[in-house]
């Protein structure tokens, strides 16, 4: 199989061998596909597109193979690179881990290639990145087939109530809590939830929408912490001045 000049995004590198990487990339028709740079890790002279295989660079890639590791065979820039720098780099590094640890490989979702683009976009510009991360998990968990009713208590149908207080559950999305309050439970207020179903991050919405969607997510990504997260704390841990974690 051989396919030419595909939209592109690298999300992860890492070396191979002597001089050569693989490559996790998001494309636009192929999803998620791995690919081994042969040579990308060698000093090249007179500008070699090899320096072009880095994150948040909009590519055209070229590879072939029927295996699960095709080969690249070209690349060529489709854009200026999305220039994110301090809280903007690790949230964007975050967004890559989701998609690497969650996505399928040669599973095709042109709409969350789409959005992957938007949220980039988004990062480097918006004054609050928070409402750009939580759009785009629920923009994930929607393309995945994990998506849940924030209107709707999922066990019983009925309408969620702004007074009342719901639990995640895996199976039914929000239930009610009922009477016994367990403390280890993370519970939520029905009106931040209709808040957030109406695109509302603000205020105290912005952090019950993040503990929400942690716990959603963690149901899919399993117990290895995410290593975005870990290299966030470990940089603010060093005076590094960022506030916002992932």
């Amino acid at each position: 199989m051989r396919v030419d000049l595909q939209p592109a995004y690298i999300l992860h590198s890492r070396p191979y061998r002597d001089s050569s990487a693989i490559l996790e990339a998001l494309t636009a028709e192929q999803g998620r596909i791995s690919l081994v740079a042969r040579g990308a890790r060698r000093r090249s002279r007179g500008g070699s597109n090899i320096a072009l295989l880095q994150s948040f660079t909009p590519l055209l890639l070229s590879f072939t193979g029927r295996g699960e590791l095709k080969t690249l065979t070209a690349n060529e820039s489709a854009g200026a690179a999305k220039t994110l720098r301090g809280e903007r780099l690790f949230s964007g590094l975050y967004v890559n881990e989701l998609l690497v640890r969650l996505l399928h490989r040669h599973d095709p979702h042109p709409a969350l290639f789409a959005a992957y683009d938007s949220t980039l976009d988004a990062l480097a510009v918006a004054p609050q990145v928070e409402s750009v991360l939580r759009r785009f998990e629920f923009t994930l968990l929607e393309e995945l087939g994990y998506s849940f009713d924030l209107h709707l208590d999922g066990r019983s149908g009925e309408a969620v109530a702004a007074e009342h207080w719901y639990h995640f559950h895996s199976d039914y999305g929000l239930v009610a809590r009922g009477e016994q309050v367990d403390p280890q439970r993370p519970a939520f207020i029905g009106a931040d939830l209709l808040a957030i179903a109406a695109g509302d991050f603000t205020g105290e919405v912005r952090l019950t929408a993040k503990r929400l969607l942690r716990q959603v997510l963690a149901t899919h990504l399993g117990d290895a912490p995410l290593n975005s997260r870990d290299l966030f704390r470990f940089r603010q841990a060093h005076g590094k001045g960022e506030k916002i974690e992932p």
